[in-house]
């Protein structure tokens, strides 16, 4: 399975507006509350710990006086039934080190937590959920129309507006990444921001009034100047930095012509499928390697040179 995906909550999308049951499910017994601190999720045990880990949900009670006046605290889903929430408290110092906090856990870099192969699939998508979520309330406190503090409401899934009576919902943004091939070749580039070695799928936002297929094209055209034909989908991946849905594709190239624009990438290459194979197993190659198998972009290229 891809991380991040196989989300296996009930959003109760429908309970969202009853604020009763909201209230109830707050401090009933059965529910249970995910920290997150600077965005980071609570995992519980000790910090150097790699695995087996579990996530840090809590009993209603133990870490609500931790998160300032107006944190977000949302509803992420039921889970057999109970309620699952994300509070930010990011207001706190040191929750792993101070308060009722202390000594039960301790807060991980989401990356980090999903690499590091101790949680179970299911959990690295409830905290993917989880850390889209309150990172766009961090972002999103004022309106966008006018400009004042906007509310939360809808558990979560809406902030509203008093000033201008504007709603606002949560956005997952849609990006291409996609393998462009050529027989027994594939492209991969070198973002200029990437660790030295590391080649990876070629990406980008899909623009406006553009389908997926249109995207790819024009990604890989301006890009690496290859020019594509048929597209092909693979997969999707929730990607929560912050909050973006990856598209996975398959294009077919006409050429191996390749263009860089340097402005985009540092270098573009054709990767044989036997070196592809050899990448994906771990074994780096002149020093290349590709991403980890956090990233779907690892799975398209596995999934291709395995054809």
């Amino acid at each position: 399975m891809i991380p991040f995906s196989g989300n296996p909550l009930d959003r109760a999308s429908e309970k969202r507006t009853d604020s009763a049951w909201l209230a109830a499910r707050k401090t009933d017994p059965n529910s249970h509350v995910l920290p997150m601190w600077r965005l980071m999720p609570f995992i519980l045990g000790p910090e150097k710990a790699t695995g087996p880990l579990e996530a840090g949900f809590l009993r209603p009670g133990l870490c609500e006086a931790l998160a300032g006046p107006d944190a977000p605290m949302v509803l992420l889903g039921l889970e057999k039934g109970n309620a699952l929430w994300a509070l930010d408290i990011s207001a706190a110092r040191d929750p792993a080190n101070e308060g009722p906090l202390a000594g039960l856990g301790h807060f991980r870099e989401m990356r980090a937590a999903a690499m590091g192969g101790g949680l179970p699939e299911k959990d690295i998508a409830i905290l993917g959920q989880a850390k889209a979520m309150i990172d766009w309330h961090r972002r999103h406190g004022f309106c966008a129309n006018c400009g004042a503090r906007t509310e939360m409401q809808d558990a979560g899934y809406r902030r509203h507006c008093a000033s201008c009576k504007s709603d606002h919902f949560p956005r997952t943004d849609p990006v291409v990444i996609m393998l462009a091939t050529h027989g027994d070749a594939c492209l991969v580039g070198r973002g200029k921001q990437f660790p030295r070695g590391m080649y990876s799928a070629l990406a980008g936002f899909v623009e406006p009034g553009e389908t997926i297929e249109e995207a790819v094209r024009r990604e890989l055209m301006e890009e690496a100047g290859v020019k594509t034909g048929n597209v092909t989908y693979y997969a999707t991946q929730p990607w929560p930095f912050p909050s973006s849905l990856m598209i996975g594709c398959f294009a077919e190239a006409e050429s191996r012509d390749v263009t860089v624009d340097q402005n985009e990438l540092a270098e573009a290459i054709w990767l044989e499928k036997d070196k592809a194979r050899a990448l994906i197993s771990g074994t780096p190659i002149d020093g290349m390697f590709v991403p980890p198998k956090v990233a779907i972009a690892h799975h398209l290229i596995r999934a291709w040179a395995e054809m």
